[in-house]
């Protein structure tokens, strides 16, 4: 678990924050399209899916590479942007148009997506820094509250787990 814990004090920094934004995102886009949707690199340390949201302004589709907490019967999304302060922009999307699709392990699964919020929040937040750790350290460097999404199949959507 050595591993792990060294990306887990890595991610914590903030020059992670700076660069991991610009860089991960752009490997995993291009990882996943060179081998089909059966790889996701930053999937190696967290599970992973890719995004493909409907633009909030544009309408255009969206993809993001994100790490996810896999949950019976969907996943949470943690937009935490990497401790940056301003809300990662898929998570505009998903409020203005919470019908999306992920790729999760190869597949093309179509979601809708919800805001966490209250006692509901809180608990998945808790669930959420156990699954990794560094979320409470981006939490603690930005004044906004880190959105979370539940994400599940939309009826008929997808093949089984």
């Amino acid at each position: 678990m050595i591993g792990v814990r060294l990306v887990q004090k890595v991610s914590s920094t903030p020059g992670f924050a700076r660069i991991a934004p610009h860089v991960i995102p752009a490997l995993d886009r291009a990882v996943h399209r060179l081998t089909r949707g059966k790889v996701l690199l930053s999937a190696q340390m967290l599970p992973g899916v890719v995004l493909t949201s409907t633009g909030a302004r544009s309408g255009q589709p969206r993809q993001s590479p994100l790490a996810c907490m896999p949950e019976e019967g969907g996943w949470v999304l943690v937009g935490s942007n990497f401790g940056r302060a301003g809300h990662p922009a898929w998570t505009h999307n998903l409020l203005a148009h919470p019908d999306a699709e992920i790729s999760w392990k190869g597949a093309g699964i179509p979601v809708t997506a919800r805001l966490l919020e209250g006692a509901e929040r809180a608990e998945v937040w808790k669930t959420a820094l156990e699954f990794w750790p560094p979320y409470a350290t981006y939490q603690a460097r930005v004044e906004r509250e880190i959105r979370l999404f539940r994400i599940t199949r939309r009826a008929g959507g997808g093949p089984p787990e």
